[in-house]
């Protein structure tokens, strides 16, 4: 009796496979920038952050919290995107728990960005208040 063929190795288990998971993960983050509208708004609030954190020179920990909020709210966009082509997918006509499923998902979405604007705020507030009372 012949011995069975060995099982190929998996793709994504050799450098050159994980290194494609990484180039497919990339052409994700950029068709949601390409395609989604509320991404460019994510993106120009999280350039904003990014530079009044360098100008208020923000604390390592204050830059974790930031760094935090905005990642989720990148991870819910990205969640909310795959859910949308998803469920557009699965019932090209509009259906009611179709229209549901995506305003959970975009609802989630707005959680997360209202989180993050706490955070900000609350990061923010006081540095901007002093510089306001150090104008006047």
């Amino acid at each position: 009796m012949a011995h069975p063929e060995p099982e190929a190795k998996p793709r994504f288990r050799t450098f050159w496979g994980r290194a494609q998971s990484f180039q497919y993960a990339g052409q994700g983050i950029a068709y949601m920038l390409r395609t989604q509208h509320n991404a460019w708004i994510h993106a120009a609030m999280t350039l904003a952050v990014i530079g009044s954190g360098f100008a208020f020179g923000v604390s390592a920990p204050e830059w974790c919290w930031l760094i935090l909020a905005m990642a989720s709210v990148w991870t819910a966009e990205s969640f909310n995107t795959a859910i949308e082509i998803i469920v557009d997918m699965a019932s090209p006509e509009w259906r009611p728990a179709a229209g549901r499923a995506k305003d959970v998902a975009a609802g989630a979405v707005l959680l997360c960005a209202a989180g993050a604007s706490v955070v900000g705020l609350l990061i923010f507030l006081p540095r901007a208040a002093a510089l306001v009372r150090g104008l006047l």
